[in-house]
């Protein structure tokens, strides 16, 4: 009898799939909440992104909505993911946090030499103490902690109460139009709701595929920063379908979640710097050409990037003053000229939404060297 092969996805049809989970074929009419949730959090490096990641998905997005929310406190701003800054629903940054602890215990293993001495356990009981009787920046809470360790490394002692602990940022820090230093409390504390158990392995890979497959097991651990998780996927297995790849990983999905014909159209969409459609598989080459590998950022920085036709293409850049926004792309690729024209029309339409200027402009430029991107 001969053995039945799982089928193979090509590239195309695996961009189309992953397009689809993550609402960048069409904008969808869902709720803000809803969508961040869906997604599992947006990457927030730094402030602005996690509102440009909601406009390229959602029809009819205003900044504003995003930013009530975390006024509201219904989303935060909290490391997990690869250790780093997310946008998290409440929910999702109470019980994902403690799923994803291994990987901060990894992180303060590399200052382990700073902390020689130091009790961890009381380092988070006086942490939090000091963070829950009023929001510190990371230089106070250094040097609060520096009165009981004096040899300690200041910086592995702060490192080490957010490692141990889950703070997140208070507002105003992200919200839209406003500044604010980076200042933290605990999440129980900023949420006024208990502990949480730490969501299942189980759950989280069933969403991930919701949101990112059909994809390997590598390519979740690399989205999560854990270890570990081939025995998860396996308890799964009867619950999934497999597929392979063209270089013959095999690929786990949700039955029934969309897989959209390779053939279908991708329209134009302008993606902030560290969007996690661009970080969330160990093999990237769905979304970013192999030519183009390590052409969307340099480093620990990331860019803007445009997709064309669902793939990387392109850099951009908004520069806002009191009278005009302007937002420069540079192609990595040769662009026709319906590109180009769909490009501008999506450009035009992300600065009516995302920017106060009385003007707009676009413009284009050969890639020469990366932007000038900061915030």
């Amino acid at each position: 009898m001969a053995v039945k092969h799982p089928p193979v996805l090509s590239v195309r049809a695996l961009n189309r799939a992953t397009l689809a989970r993550q609402l960048l074929l069409s904008r969808a009419a869902a709720p803000v909440a809803d969508t961040v949730r869906h997604l599992l959090g947006l990457q927030a490096q730094n402030t602005r992104p996690p509102y440009f990641q909601l406009f390229a998905r959602l029809e009819g997005f205003a900044p504003l909505d995003l930013s009530a929310l975390m006024e509201s406190r219904e989303v935060v701003r909290i490391v997990t993911l690869r250790s780093t800054i997310h946008t998290h629903t409440a929910e999702d940054a109470l019980t994902l946090r403690p799923l994803v602890q291994p990987a901060r215990q990894r992180e303060l293993n590399v200052f382990r030499h700073g902390l020689t001495g130091v009790d961890l356990d009381r380092l988070a009981s006086l942490s939090r103490e000091l963070v829950e009787e009023r929001p510190r920046t990371m230089k106070e809470l250094r040097q609060e902690l520096l009165v009981h360790w004096p040899e300690a490394d200041p910086r592995a002692l702060a490192v080490a109460a957010r490692c141990t602990l889950p703070l997140v940022q208070v507002t105003p820090r992200g919200l839209w139009g406003r500044s604010g230093q980076v200042a933290l409390t605990t999440a129980e504390h900023w949420l006024g709701r208990p502990p949480r158990p730490a969501a299942s392995p189980e759950e989280t890979v069933l969403r991930y595929l919701g949101a990112f497959g059909p994809a390997s097991v590598k390519d979740m651990q690399a989205w999560a920063g854990l270890t570990r998780l081939r025995e998860v996927f396996e308890r799964l297995r009867p619950r999934l379908v497999t597929f392979r790849d063209g270089s013959g990983t095999e690929l786990f999905d949700l039955p029934d979640a969309p897989r959209p014909d390779p053939a279908t159209p991708a329209p134009p969409r302008f993606l902030p710097e560290f969007d996690n459609v661009l970080l969330g598989h160990a093999d990237r080459t769905r979304v970013i050409p192999p030519v183009l590998k390590g052409r969307n950022g340099v480093g620990n920085q990331s860019y803007g990037t445009v997709l064309v036709d669902g793939f990387l293409a392109a850099l951009w850049r908004l520069d806002v003053t009191a009278d005009k926004a302007t937002v420069t792309v540079q192609d990595l690729v040769e662009l026709s000229r319906a590109q180009r024209t769909e490009i501008a029309q999506e450009a035009e339409h992300m600065m009516t939404v995302m920017s106060p200027a009385a003007a707009y402009d676009v413009r284009f430029a050969a890639f020469v060297g990366f932007p000038d991107l900061t915030p």
